[in-house]
């Protein structure tokens, strides 16, 4: 979980990594909240993504031990429980939400830290970048949001975007380069949303999740679901999340 953000606020950057701060028109992400007709979707897989593809996949967080990361299916193992398409994380490990219990600190030589809560961690955004450029004629031009609430940057002023229940800063680059801010700076947050000029897919994640979700073709998702570096589950896009 990246719970180790700084509190003061530098001025709005021009660049975010190496990923460009819209600072005037975000009409490229006009497409996003046209497909909203309203706030029917808050809270579910397309809420976080966006509607309209054909299918979606969830790529969980990893839990870490020892800064290593541990996929959820090894911890639902040792914990005698199971991961489907819409577990979530506290019923993997067996944790009451009313009633916590121990297994909420970890499991000796299991498990130490929860998975990351907030945008793609950076090793699976890592491992992302190379499966969605297959899947778009256009991964050298994407575009980017990213919640102007993070509490590092003073972002007042810079135009915004609305998806359900977030504001997002317009940033553009290659898709090769959306990882490029953590390089830079390690207290930087990964944008929250990605997608590609010929909008072939669309990425989502959210500061309070710990998934990332993706819209696309058939083909992609099942590109996701095969890929050995990520742990992938197919949903539905009216699917919900928490």
């Amino acid at each position: 979980m990246n719970d180790h953000r700084p509190v003061h606020r530098d001025p709005a950057p021009e660049w975010y990594g190496r990923l460009r701060v819209r600072t005037t028109d975000v009409s490229p992400a006009h497409w996003l909240t046209e497909r909203r007709p309203g706030d029917g979707d808050f809270g579910t897989v397309a809420g976080v993504a966006a509607p309209g593809f054909a299918a979606y996949a969830r790529i969980l967080h990893p839990a870490t031990l020892d800064e290593r990361p541990v996929r959820w299916s090894a911890v639902a193992a040792a914990q005698g429980t199971g991961v489907t398409p819409g577990t979530r994380w506290h019923e993997v490990i067996g944790m009451d939400l009313d009633h916590r219990n121990a297994s909420e600190y970890g499991l000796p030589g299991v498990w130490d830290e929860h998975p990351w809560e907030g945008p793609t961690p950076p090793a699976v955004a890592e491992a992302l970048v190379p499966v969605l450029a297959r899947h778009t004629r256009t991964p050298e031009r994407c575009w980017f949001g990213l919640w102007h609430g993070y509490g590092r940057w003073d972002f007042d002023g810079v135009p915004v975007f609305e998806t359900p229940g977030r504001d997002e800063v317009l940033l553009a680059g290659p898709l090769a380069d959306a990882v490029s801010p953590v390089r830079r700076d390690e207290f930087a947050e990964l944008p929250d949303l990605w997608w590609p000029e010929d909008r072939a897919w669309c990425l989502g994640g959210d500061v309070d999740l710990v998934s990332t979700y993706i819209g696309g073709s058939p083909a992609l998702i099942a590109d996701l679901l095969a890929a050995p570096e990520l742990e992938a589950h197919p949903v539905a896009a009216g699917d919900p999340v928490g």
